[in-house]
């Protein structure tokens, strides 16, 4: 006999043909898992083998698995084996996200890892984004900060991480804030570089917060050693040294350390094209701001890429994407980059539908805007109206009495006819 139950992530329905006598279980196995050891999951679940349970008590420990929010969709089903029952838990894992340990200077990385490695069986290193898991995460923390006669609750929250792509689920003790006494730097062109010493106050006497700290590096450090060819300096992660703040002996501070790593710094040698046909690699390079042996400035790098998007744009390219990979010779400290070019289709005007205006005003706006039915579609003009439209201007309605507070505006892109519709809103 085969008997097989679907148990969602937020709850499990239990069938209601279901057998209500009870079976001892021969074994549990669990398939789908990648991050978590199938012994632990059997653990979580409440079972074990040698346990009689009814298909309830097996719904129960379905539920229980799907209330740690770390799987997105539990099957189990059950087989006859003997006298008992083989029972088998199909599991899909749900997203998990790296952590950020956000103001727990007491504390290294690894202790508050540990101790929550050693209270809660299925931690992966990663939380989920919700559930009894990253409950009880919390409360490892909290204790641990009790252990050492440290006030504070610690809450969670999932936000962007402050250096590079995607979330991070972020912990942080709510409580008196420990402000940061002092902010050192481990390369010398940061500690002497006046613009530094100017945005020093952002973080100086302000409550001491790691996520704070790296959107600091972010934008003011990296930067900063971008701008002078070092495209391979490690910056951070910032390092806390408790301190006795001497104005509130009670109450201690942190001195943060920034590491800096610069590596060596690199000029620029020159850039290979690959799937451009609107532009030839010669207007590409002769475009380019940057002249073979010149500084290879990241920031100055990365916005001639949004200005090579931006100009393919003006030209009905809307969907164009760069790739640029870094290829660095070393032994010159030159740095070339193979940039791949995915254009994508050309489009052209197509209708503009204006709504809120008085058939005047539309009118006049009609005649003024540059882009007829059927021409190569010029995003840079598009957005240049945009912002000229923001509010009523003689420029674009001459003396007529309009009166908005609010405009929106939006392409819709028809994908087969390569055209593009503007909407204009004005409330």
């Amino acid at each position: 006999m085969l008997i097989l139950f679907f148990a969602p992530a937020s709850h499990a329905k239990q069938q209601a043909t279901a057998p209500a006598q009870t079976s001892k279980i021969a074994e549990i196995t669990v398939t789908g898992t990648q991050k978590f050891p199938p012994e632990q999951i059997v653990t979580a679940s409440g079972l074990k083998p040698g346990d009689a349970v009814a298909a309830q008590q097996i719904q129960d420990a379905a539920n229980r698995l799907a209330a740690l929010g770390i799987f997105s969709a539990i099957n189990f089903r059950y087989t006859t084996k003997g006298d008992g029952i083989a029972l088998n838990f199909q599991v899909k894992e749900a997203p998990s996200y790296p952590i950020s340990f956000d103001n727990f200077p007491w504390f290294t990385d690894k202790e508050l890892a540990d101790a929550i490695r050693g209270e809660v069986g299925l931690f992966s290193g990663e939380a989920p984004d919700s559930g009894a898991l990253i409950d009880e995460m919390t409360i490892v923390l909290e204790n641990l900060l009790a252990s050492k006669n440290l006030k504070g609750s610690v809450t969670h929250q999932l936000l962007a991480q402050a250096i590079g792509d995607g979330m991070m689920m972020q912990f942080r003790v709510e409580g008196p804030a420990l402000r940061v006494q002092s902010v050192q730097f481990g390369d010398s062109l940061a500690t002497t570089s006046e613009r530094l010493k100017d945005r020093i106050p952002d973080l100086k006497g302000q409550p001491y917060s790691r996520f704070a700290i790296e959107v600091f590096e972010n934008e003011h450090v990296r930067p900063l050693y971008a701008n002078q060819g070092f495209l391979r300096a490690q910056i951070g992660p910032p390092q806390a040294h408790l301190t006795v703040d001497l104005d509130n002996p009670v109450a201690p501070g942190v001195d943060v350390l920034i590491p800096v790593t610069p590596g060596p710094a690199y000029s620029w040698k020159g850039a290979s094209w690959q799937g451009n046909t609107a532009f030839t690699s010669t207007v590409l390079d002769g475009a380019f701001g940057l002249k073979p042996g010149d500084v290879a400035d990241g920031m100055k790098i990365e916005a001639e890429w949004q200005r090579i998007e931006s100009e393919y744009r003006r030209h009905g390219y809307l969907d164009v994407k760069l790739n640029a990979q870094q290829e660095f010779d070393d032994a010159n400290r030159q740095v070339s980059y193979h940039v791949e070019i995915a254009e994508g289709p050309q489009y052209h005007m197509g209708d503009m539908i204006i709504t809120g205006l008085s058939l005047d005003a539309e009118k006049r706006l009609r005649r003024i805007w540059q882009l007829a039915p059927g021409q190569v579609f010029d995003n840079g003009y598009y957005d240049n109206m945009a912002k000229e439209l923001q509010k009523p201007t003689p420029a674009v309605f001459g003396e007529m009495p309009i009166h908005y507070n609010q405009f929106g505006h939006f392409l819709r892109q028809n994908t087969d006819r390569h055209t593009v519709d503007v909407l204009l809103d004005f409330k």
